[in-house]
This record gives structure tokens, C-alpha cells and sequence, in this order.
């Protein structure tokens, strides 16, 4: 009985001296990022990161914090948002994610956020500045067998194709040393399409179609040695322009504004001008060595150019 009472006595005394008792754990926290998409050298990407509650959100990029959105405070009242500027340093596929470190870490604990893949874009007409360059495949004529009455319309664009069919390569190009002057057989020195398990480079022809002059080149399918390789079609565009003695370059000039065909006169009595820009053509010497500019599609998948087998009747 002693026993008893003096036990009792122990833990009466051990709760009036205030021994600790468990504390409650932080209650989990939430981040999510969205949106990261835009295009490489244009205008910075804005991410943004949703929390469950306040506090600093530190952005990455590949596991790495990105400059200048180490520390971003998010909005003081729900949803809890903060926003990240961020200038990309290539094109391509990128990985973004974020930790959370919220206000009141007593209550709340840090976070971080799923993985958000992103894409950054490049420019889809040719990557290789100066030359910029775009291209389109269309359906060519003379399809006979039975290809010819059941499927596709000459000259209809498209990136799907059947074994027999003719595919036309429709390439269209600029170049920027040259004032943005369009790459023709005058300036262009060398321009071909090299396919993936084709052996030799195909040749690009510059000419009139119907009125429109522009670049092409021919890929027949059908049995070997026809091409018949089934599923996406790799190739590669490259052009190759002259060097050159002479250039266009941007200049300014003044010209006298006008309205109804009369000079317009200020207030201090004198003509009004404006600034317009134009080219004008200077000789370079030694001769400006000609750029290459080559093309490699980086469509979607869904957009790629493929080659179908003939369907079953």
C-alpha cells in the first residue's frame, strides 16, 4: 500500500513541475508551379508557384536555383502565389520545381512541388542564323496504281504519306547578311536535303510553280530502290549562300511628311520630316564569305513527316 501512495505522490509531483508534454507536428504544406512556357530570346517566361500557405518559394531549374528567384515571397492572402521571371539559357526541354518555406514553419512544414516539364520554343524556320528557312511537303503529281484514284489531291499539303506516292519538298529561305534578300539560284551556291537511309543528298531546284518561284526537291516511295521505309521521315535542309561583294545594309533617311499631297509645316514655321528606314546596297571588300543555313523539323510527333503502308481493301 505504501508502494501505492508513494507512486501516486511521484507523478502528482511530476505534473506540478511542469514536465513537457507532446507538441503537435507542423501540418504538411503544398506547392504547385504552372505555366514556364515561351520562347528562347523573346520576352522572359513568367513560372508561377501556388501554396497552400505564405512564405518564400525558391524556383529551380533542374534541381538548381534559378538567379534572381532564390527568395520569392508569395501573395499574403489565398491562393498563396509567387511569380518567377525566368530568361532561359537554351531552347529544348526543361525541367522546373520549387520549395516552399512558409511564414509560420510552427505550424506549417516546407514543401516542395511536383516536377513541371516544360518546353521551351525555338523558331521552326531554320536555327542557324543568317539564313532562316522553312519548309512544307506536298503530295506529287503523277500517283498512279491504285494510289491514284483513292487517295490525295496533287500539290495538297500534308505530312502524311502512303508507299507510292511522291513527296515534295517545298523549301522557302532568306538571308539576313544580304538585307533579308530571298535565297534564289542567283545568290545560293549550294542547296540539298539529306533523308535519313537515303544514300546521296537529294538536290534542291530553284524555279516557277504556277507563278510562284521557290525551292524543291522530290522523294519517290514505292518499291526498292524506292524509298519504303515506314514510320517518321527524318531529313535535313541545308543551304549554302555565295560569297558576295556587295550588302544591303539598314539605314535611316528623312523624308518630308505629307498630308493631301501638301508638305506639312510646324509651328516654327518649317517642314516636318520623318525618320524612315530603308536599305541601301554598300560593296564589302575582301568578299563577305557565304553563310550556311541548314533546317532540321522539330515538330510535334502527331506533325512529323511520315510514310504509311498501302491500307488493306
Amino acid at each position: 500500500m505504501k508502494k501505492v501512495i508513494a507512486g501516486i505522490v511521484i507523478s502528482a509531483m511530476a505534473l506540478m513541475s511542469g514536465a513537457p508534454s507532446a507538441v503537435a507536428a507542423p501540418a504538411p504544406s503544398t506547392l504547385v508551379l504552372s505555366g514556364g512556357s515561351g520562347v528562347y530570346q523573346l520576352d522572359p517566361i513568367v513560372v508561377n508557384a501556388t501554396a497552400s500557405v505564405a512564405g518564400v518559394v525558391a524556383f529551380k531549374l533542374s534541381g538548381k536555383v534559378i538567379a534572381g528567384c532564390d527568395a520569392v515571397a508569395t501573395t499574403t492572402v489565398a491562393p498563396f502565389v509567387a511569380k518567377c521571371s525566368w530568361v532561359p539559357a537554351a531552347a529544348g526541354p526543361a525541367a522546373l520545381s520549387g520549395s516552399l518555406t512558409p511564414s509560420d514553419l510552427a505550424n506549417f512544414a516546407p514543401a516542395d512541388s511536383p516536377t513541371l516539364n516544360v518546353k521551351v520554343g525555338v523558331p521552326t524556320q531554320g536555327v542557324v542564323s543568317p539564313i532562316h528557312i522553312y519548309v512544307d511537303t506536298v503530295l506529287a503529281s503523277g500517283t498512279s496504281g491504285a494510289l491514284g484514284p483513292r487517295f490525295g489531291v496533287s500539290c495538297a499539303i500534308t505530312n502524311e504519306y502512303i508507299v507510292g506516292q511522291g513527296i515534295v519538298f517545298r523549301v522557302y529561305a532568306n538571308n539576313s547578311d544580304q538585307g533579308g534578300a530571298v535565297m534564289d539560284s542567283k545568290n545560293t551556291a549550294k542547296a540539298y536535303i539529306e533523308i535519313a537511309g537515303v544514300k546521296d543528298p537529294i538536290p534542291l531546284s530553284y524555279g516557277n510553280h504556277s507563278g510562284i518561284a521557290f525551292w524543291t526537291a522530290v522523294l519517290r516511295t514505292g518499291a526498292a530502290p524506292l524509298y519504303n521505309t515506314l514510320g517518321v521521315i527524318n531529313y535535313k535542309v541545308t543551304m549554302v549562300a555565295k560569297d558576295s561583294t556587295s550588302m544591303k545594309v539598314l539605314s535611316t533617311k528623312l523624308v518630308p511628311q505629307t498630308v493631301d499631297g501638301k508638305r506639312v509645316i510646324g509651328s516654327d514655321g518649317r517642314p516636318v520630316y520623318d525618320r524612315v528606314s530603308y536599305y541601301r546596297t554598300v560593296q564589302v571588300s575582301p568578299a563577305l564569305k557565304g553563310a550556311t543555313g541548314t533546317f532540321t523539323p522539330n515538330w510535334t510527333v502527331a506533325s512529323m513527316l511520315t510514310l504509311f503502308a498501302l491500307p488493306k481493301a
